[in-house]
C-alpha cells in the first residue's frame, strides 16, 4: 500500500479495523489542511460498490471512533466518499486490476531523470508496476510510488458503464459524502 504517514497513518490505524469489520475495503485516508482542514476516508464494499448510504453508515462509524480517541485537536470536516471511477491507486493489486487502462503516478524520487508519469498500466512485476508510456515501457519502484490515480478516459468510462450494465459494480460505483 502507498504509505500514509502522520495523522492519516494514525487515523488509519484507528478505523481501518472497524471498517473493515462492517464489509468495507478502506482506500485512503487523507488529511488535508488549507484554509480548513479536512479529512478525507475512501472506502468501498469488495466488489467495488458504494453507496450514499454506505457513505453514511462509514461516515458514522468513524465520526464515533474519532470522537472517543481525538487524533486530530481542533475542528475539521469529514468527508467520507467512494474512490470513484477515476480513483486512486493506492495497493499493488490496483495496478493489476487496472492493467490497460490510463494512470498518473507521480514518484517520490525520481526515475531515469523522471518523478510524473503518464500511461496504460501493463501490471505489476516483481514489485514494479508496468506502464507504457509514449518514450517506451516504463518499470517503476511500487515502494516508490507517492501517489497515483486512473485518467478518466473515454475506455475508462465505458468499462464503467459496461461492468454497470453486467451487475458488476467492480470498477466503482456512485460518490457520496456525509
Amino acid at each position: 500500500m502507498i504509505a500514509e504517514t502522520g495523522i492519516a497513518a494514525k487515523v488509519r490505524g484507528l478505523i481501518g479495523p472497524s471498517v473493515e469489520a462492517m464489509g468495507f475495503d478502506l482506500i485512503r485516508v487523507r488529511y488535508v489542511t488549507t484554509s480548513t482542514r479536512t479529512l478525507q476516508i475512501m472506502a468501498e464494499r469488495p466488489d467495488g460498490s458504494m453507496t450514499v448510504e454506505d457513505c453514511a453508515e462509514v461516515s458514522r462509524a468513524v465520526s464515533a471512533i474519532l470522537d472517543v480517541e481525538d487524533p486530530i485537536k481542533g475542528e475539521y470536516n469529514l468527508e467520507v466518499s467512494s474512490p470513484g471511477i477515476d480513483r486512486p491507486l493506492v495497493r499493488e493489486q490496483d495496478f493489476e486490476k487496472y492493467a490497460a487502462f490510463e494512470a498518473k503516478i507521480e514518484m517520490a524520487t525520481p526515475v531515469g531523470g523522471q518523478r510524473r508519469f503518464r500511461g496504460v498500466i501493463v501490471g505489476l512485476e516483481e514489485g514494479h508496476v508496468v506502464l507504457d508510456i509514449p518514450q517506451g515501457r516504463v518499470q517503476l519502484p511500487f515502494d516508490g510510488i507517492e501517489q497515483a490515480k486512473l485518467v478518466l478516459t473515454d475506455a475508462l468510462i465505458d468499462a464503467h458503464q459496461d461492468a454497470r450494465k453486467a451487475g458488476m459494480i467492480e470498477l466503482g460505483d456512485q460518490q457520496g459524502a456525509d
